[in-house]
């Protein structure tokens, strides 16, 4: 089955591009400098940021569905990072290389099942979780820290 993964749009965090820090502090936002040996997954271009770069550190709400797994987490956005990952039957290496928890919903918001997976095996779970006739789409999380990483849906 073809699957569709997607990153966050640019636009709802433009406006935090470019300010001073104490103009995201008010935003409740940070920017930290990304450097040799760090892992700043950002959201929007599935990428890692790259050493030199920036990323802001913001509290996004990822599942606004009005239920009891509606939730907001930190996440890492690359600094005027630009058009959002979009690609069918392709698994981005900022997930390939790390430890994902797939969490899969129906159309109201509610989880109907969820599994954790290597990402470099995680089209059989992707797989297997669109299967079910009941998952309207599916969240990946980084395991570890628990943030959100991505969007998948059928393509």
């Amino acid at each position: 089955m073809s699957f569709r993964i997607t990153g966050l749009p640019a636009q709802p965090f433009a406006h935090l591009f470019g300010l001073s820090d104490a103009e995201l502090a008010r935003h409740g936002a940070i920017r930290l400098p990304t450097r040799e040996g760090d892992a700043h997954p950002d959201r929007i271009e599935l990428t890692d940021a790259r050493p030199g770069e920036s990323v802001l550190l913001v509290n996004h709400e990822h599942q606004p569905a009005d239920t009891p797994y509606r939730s907001r987490h930190a996440v890492f956005v690359r600094e005027h990072a630009g058009t959002p990952f979009d690609a069918v039957d392709e698994v981005p290496g900022m997930l390939s290389r790390r430890l994902l928890s797939l969490r899969a919903f129906d159309a109201a918001g509610m989880m109907v099942d969820a599994d954790i997976a290597d990402g470099t095996a995680l089209e059989p779970l992707i797989e297997r979780l669109l299967a079910r006739p009941d998952t309207a789409y599916i969240h990946a999380h980084f395991a570890r820290r628990g943030c959100y990483a991505a969007l998948i849906r059928r393509a």
